[in-house]
């Protein structure tokens, strides 16, 4: 028996699904879509940039209530007599002007964030853990010497500039890396859980930690001539 093939012949209509044709006219006044409640997605326009718009007017809406309720902890005008100390950047800054203190200018300045942009731009295309598994349920061995390598080259320059800020929290999300790293034999809920987790996880966990411990030593235990100070003494 010869098998009857389907007719995609052009034509006028404005549901895909009840005429499943190579090349379909859609006609005016219609929208281009299917006719059905059983889809698991939506088009983008207009359902997704509607959520969007509604999302971006709820925040604009908060933003203008706070501002209204609360002053911006904004300082006097600049004096060109009278200079602060410490001259503090915003927050968002503070991290990096925190990384100023231990190394060259151009390397806490330029080097370093050009390389953590480069960084999160360039992670995600690694073809690695496309399907999110733990970055040690495989090839264990060769990932371990590498992971070694790069924390002892890391905390041999972090000790070289007396980087500790760094140093003490990445020692200890490596010590939680070596943890799930470690052979099979506690079968305990914290590990498994470790070794779940990609490698993905792992650089953005470091990053977030440490932008954050920076961001607080530079905002409350920075004193005049960025000395260390404790936040309870004036």
């Amino acid at each position: 028996m010869s098998e009857s093939k389907p007719k995609f012949a052009a034509q006028f209509d404005s549901d895909s699904r009840r005429s499943p044709v190579r090349v379909a006219f859609v006609t005016r006044r219609t929208s281009p879509h299917v006719k059905t409640e059983d889809d698991e997605l939506v088009m983008t326009f207009p359902e997704g940039l509607f959520r969007a718009a509604v999302a971006i007017e709820i925040l604009a809406v908060a933003l203008v209530i706070i501002s209204l309720l609360w002053d911006a902890p904004l300082e006097g005008l600049a004096d060109p007599m009278h200079t602060p100390n410490p001259a503090k950047a915003p927050w968002y800054f503070l991290g990096l002007q925190e990384l100023l203190h231990y190394f060259p200018p151009f390397v806490a300045g330029v080097l370093i964030p050009t390389m953590v942009i480069i960084a999160l731009i360039a992670i995600p295309y690694f073809n690695i853990n496309i399907e999110s598994e733990g970055v040690w349920l495989r090839n264990r061995e060769r990932r371990l010497q590498i992971f070694i390598g790069v924390l002892v080259v890391f905390a041999a320059v972090m000790l070289m500039f007396h980087v500790y800020a760094v140093l003490i929290p990445s020692l200890i999300i490596a010590a939680f890396m070596l943890l799930a790293a470690s052979p099979p034999q506690s079968t305990s809920p914290l590990r498994r859980w470790l070794v779940s987790k990609p490698l993905s996880y792992w650089i953005m966990t470091w990053f977030l930690i440490q932008a954050s411990i920076l961001t607080v030593i530079g905002t409350f235990f920075r004193g005049a001539g960025w000395a260390w100070v404790w936040p309870w003494r004036s």
